[in-house]
């Protein structure tokens, strides 16, 4: 497996990957299938060449198995966080420290850029395996949202956990 921060050349990779999560779990993430859908390549590969979000991909002979997206806050007075987004691995491919390895890049990222003291991101409270990864990276509860998502009728809670670098 190697991992790597994915270039404009990744986008259409990216984005059939971002589509593919979207339907498989989409009670974990904010946004939609039906939304995301219509988005263009152009949208991912204007992301990739960002100075303020940084998306990983893990590889496994070529194919796209897992992503993670740290984003920086440009605020002066929000300038010392970073948040994760979009956290997936295939289904095929959980459980043997794919995601463990995404978290790993993103945090020394995010150590690496200037003035970054603090990560946050949330996970639906019934995502065990991943509140576990994220805890047992350091990451602590800070708050619960209830009702943070509503997905056909039905709700889910969040976790809001953050790390201090």
């Amino acid at each position: 497996m190697d991992i790597k921060l994915l270039k404009p050349l990744d986008a259409e990779n990216y984005r059939n990957f971002r589509l593919e999560a979207l339907q498989n779990n989409s009670e974990s993430f904010g946004s939609s299938y039906e939304e995301e859908k219509e988005n263009p390549i152009e949208t991912y590969k204007s992301r990739f060449q960002s100075d303020e979000s940084f998306t990983f991909g893990a590889f496994e002979n070529e194919k796209l198995i897992g992503v993670v997206t740290l984003v920086k806050e440009n605020k002066l007075k929000l300038k010392h966080k970073a948040n994760i987004f979009a956290m997936y691995v295939s289904p095929e491919k959980r459980g043997i420290g794919i995601g463990k390895s995404l978290m790993v890049e993103a945090i020394k990222k995010a150590k690496d850029l200037k003035g970054i003291e603090q990560i946050y991101l949330t996970v639906v409270t019934t995502n065990e395996s991943a509140k576990k990864l994220y805890s047992f990276l350091g990451f602590e509860v800070f708050g619960r949202e209830k009702r943070a998502l509503k997905l056909n009728n039905t709700y889910f809670d969040e976790e809001h956990m953050v790390l201090f670098l």
